[in-house]
């Protein structure tokens, strides 16, 4: 069997850990320490994320649509197969070692996803641009950790507890879609979103889509508003 070898390695600001840069032949892997984040041969979960996600919103003219990870770019690239051609899409990576591994070894999987117009890439916390956002979105989709907690880091507890939700469903127009993946279940997280008066659909995915994988999380949380007619899964 061919070997991992280490390709880079870059802290997380903000003291958040290592990451690493693996590849093995053709196959490249993000790691935090010794946990996995990503893999490149397993891509459903994350194309799901945001197909899932861009079902509902699908019949607007002008979406705009924050991605919170820039990963592999399999969410990114879902997106922008699911989205008009008038969409916006900006995606908020906090370390610049993944943006740059993106546009130098792994810039295959990107394919053009990272010069298509629609994309903004900002290497910046994803939280703070939620936080800074009112009526602005029509769909967040969040992928910077294993789940609902702060894998990469502690301050990403934020995102997920009962003011991060408040400032996510503020941060969406009505009718928007907030969307979460986790490698697993967590009811704990599925009643906070109730609470903060999101419409909750939590769907199980596998890993690698139809060809199966491991089961992971995506939850579907709608910004209800009895007047948006526009919205359907």
């Amino acid at each position: 069997m061919i070997p991992w070898s280490l390709l880079d390695k870059a802290q997380i600001p903000g003291g958040g850990g290592e990451l690493r840069l693996m590849q093995r032949g053709a196959e490249f892997s993000i790691r935090l320490g010794q946990t996995e984040l990503m893999n490149s041969r397993l891509s459903g979960s994350e194309e799901a994320l945001a197909t899932l996600s861009c079902a509902g919103i699908r019949t607007r003219e002008r979406p705009r649509i924050l991605i919170g990870g820039l990963g592999m770019g399999f969410t990114l690239r879902a997106a922008l197969a699911a989205v008009v051609a008038e969409a916006e899409i900006i995606v908020a990576e906090l370390a610049p070692a993944v943006v740059a591994w993106a546009r130098g070894p792994m810039a295959e999987l990107f394919q053009s996803s990272l010069t298509d117009p629609r994309v903004s890439i900002l290497e910046s916390d994803v939280g703070r641009l939620i936080r800074s956002g009112r009526s602005t979105y029509d769909a967040i989709l969040l992928d910077v950790d294993n789940g609902p907690e702060g894998l990469s880091r502690k301050a990403n507890d934020g995102l997920y507890d009962m003011v991060g939700l408040r400032a996510a469903r503020a941060a969406l127009r009505p009718g928007g879609v907030l969307a979460v993946w986790s490698s697993g279940p967590n009811k704990n997280f599925t009643q906070r979103l109730r609470k903060t008066g999101f419409d909750v659909d939590e769907v199980r995915v596998r890993a690698n889509g139809a060809r199966g994988g491991a089961r992971h999380v995506i939850w579907i949380a709608t910004h209800s508003d009895p007047t948006d007619k526009k919205v359907c899964f």
